[in-house]
This record gives C-alpha cells, sequence and structure tokens, in this order.
C-alpha cells in the first residue's frame, strides 16, 4: 500500500534544504511565493552554504537533511536545486522518524533519486516539482500545480503535444519517474522502483542523443519498458550538437525503442528541466488520456 503524507494547511512549515549543488544565487521569490501560500518557510544551513559546487560537504548536506526529516514540525521538505550530489548523501540518511510520520519531499533533476529511493524503500509518494532555483522563471501554471499537490486538490492537466506524433490510447496505474539520467543510476540498487504495470515519465537535460539512447535500451534490455501501462516523455532539451550528427531527435530515439509495445505514449509533456514544469506525484494513481495532439493526465484520489 502506498502511503501518502499528510497535505499541508495554512500556517504550517515546510524548509528548504540543498542536498546537492549549491545555490548561485538568491531564492527569495521562491520564499515569497510559499509565504502567500500561508506557509511558513524555514532556510536550512546547506541553502548559503558552499563547499566546491556542492551546497557543503556530504556531511553537512546529510545532516541538514536529516534534521528536517526528523523534525515533527516540519510538514515538507523542498529541496533549494538540483545539480548532482544527492546519491554521495542518501545512504547516510536515517528514515526511522520519518516513516512515523511522514512528509512530502519535493525536487526533481538530481532529487529523482530520493523520490525514487521513497517509493522503492518505504512505498511514500513524493513530488517531483519545480524547485526554488527555478521559481524565478516557472510558469503560474506550474507553481500552481505545485500548490495543488501540496495542498491536496485535484490534479488534472490537458496540454497539446504538438511537434512528435503520440500512441493514442487510455491507461491508469500508478505514477513514477523522474529524470533518465538518474534512474539508470539506481538499477541494482535499493533505490530502484517497480516499473510493472506502470506509468512512467521520463525528462533530461544536456544529454546527447547516443546517450539517450542508450540508456533507454538498458531500461528496455532489464525489461521494464515492456511492463509499463503507459509512456509520458517530457523535455529533453539543451542537446548539444556533435560533430559527426546522431541522426536522430531524442523524441526519435525513444519512441524507435518503445514502438514495438502497445501501451499509449505521449511526447512533448510540460515535465523536466523547463519553465511549465508541472507537478507530478510520485506514488500516485492517474487517468491517462492520450489522443493525437491532446494528453489528459488526472489524478483517481
Amino acid at each position: 500500500m502506498i502511503k501518502q503524507p499528510a497535505y499541508l494547511k495554512k500556517g504550517d512549515k515546510i524548509a528548504i534544504v540543498c542536498p546537492a549543488k549549491k545555490l548561485p544565487r538568491s531564492i527569495a521569490y521562491a520564499i515569497s511565493v510559499f509565504e502567500t501560500w500561508g506557509l511558513e518557510v524555514v532556510i536550512g544551513k546547506t541553502v548559503h552554504a558552499g563547499y566546491h559546487q556542492f551546497a557543503g560537504d556530504d556531511a553537512l548536506r546529510a545532516q541538514d537533511l536529516q534534521t528536517f526529516l526528523d523534525d515533527p514540525e516540519i510538514k515538507a521538505i523542498i529541496a533549494g536545486r538540483g545539480g548532482y550530489g544527492t546519491v554521495r548523501i542518501i545512504d547516510d540518511l536515517d528514515f526511522t522518524t520519518f516513516l512515523a510520520h511522514p512528509k512530502w519531499i519535493i525536487g526533481f533533476s538530481d532529487l529523482t533519486i530520493l523520490l525514487s529511493h521513497l517509493l522503492a524503500q518505504f512505498n511514500i509518494q513524493s513530488i517531483h516539482a519545480q524547485m526554488p532555483y527555478t521559481f524565478d522563471t516557472a510558469t503560474p501554471e506550474s507553481l500552481e500545480s505545485l500548490r495543488q499537490a501540496l495542498f491536496g486538490d485535484s490534479i488534472s492537466y490537458e496540454c497539446n503535444s504538438a511537434g512528435f506524433p503520440n500512441r493514442a490510447g487510455k491507461a491508469e496505474g500508478v505514477l513514477i519517474g523522474g529524470n533518465l539520467t538518474l534512474l539508470v543510476m539506481t538499477q541494482g540498487s535499493v533505490s530502484e522502483m517497480d516499473y510493472t504495470d506502470k506509468i512512467l515519465f521520463l525528462e533530461d537535460v544536456g544529454e546527447h542523443e547516443y546517450s539517450i539512447d542508450r540508456m533507454m535500451r538498458m531500461l528496455k534490455r532489464s525489461g521494464k519498458l515492456a511492463r509499463l501501462k503507459g509512456l509520458i516523455v517530457g523535455a529533453f532539451n539543451e542537446v548539444e550538437a556533435e560533430a559527426i550528427p546522431f541522426g536522430s531527435t531524442p523524441e526519435e530515439v525513444i519512441w524507435d525503442i518503445v514502438k514495438e509495445y502497445d501501451y499509449p505514449v505521449c511526447f512533448n509533456f510540460p515535465t523536466g528541466h523547463i519553465d511549465d514544469n508541472r507537478a507530478m506525484v510520485v506514488g500516485k494513481e492517474f487517468n491517462l488520456t492520450i489522443k493525437e495532439h491532446k494528453v489528459i493526465l488526472k489524478s483517481i484520489i
């Protein structure tokens, strides 16, 4: 049974920490947004820390996250930004107190490792969504989707899907996914999610087409892609040109690998390293309807 943390209410305290890369600028705007939602924001030590490219050394980042995992007054923890580094501390975290009173953990990109771990090890939902570092450029719709997810409003997205053909169909199941690189990195570890009968969403940034091809083929060879109920392909952006072109776009790469299956597949869904990065509740049940140029994703409960 997948557990759902308690939804937030006005007056609740949330914490901002940086378990990966350090923040290069202020997140004052994000704090002000949370405050307009009626939340009290507590700032972790890592928000203003730096150690090479990290937000403090591994010990500080682990201790900072652990403090808020254990604090009963903190009802949600959001990562200030991604980058790289959460995998360096995840095995040092103690979830004993957290499991007695689960709270929402929010982030994307590098934080995929933590979201995956929570579902794989503890069957606890989490939220893949905008982080304070990205609030400044985030669309109002993406920020509102995070508020809705945190406060328990019904989630319903109806998006145009242009640019690459979808495979139409309907699916119902638990939503899993996140950053492709991080999902592949979890394979064979205790943080690896079960893909069977799930709706999978994927995104990535700054990866060459050959790398996307390699990672997708790894998921296919392990049997994971064959067991899905549906596939949502988000943004695969900032792909650098190579001296010798690979010959396929990220969308073409992914379609070539999953076209033999019969489940619905959509492309260009608003999730990933983009301004319109909609909140996706990992571990929650959704209905997915894919049409030729439209995608509808609705939470069931």
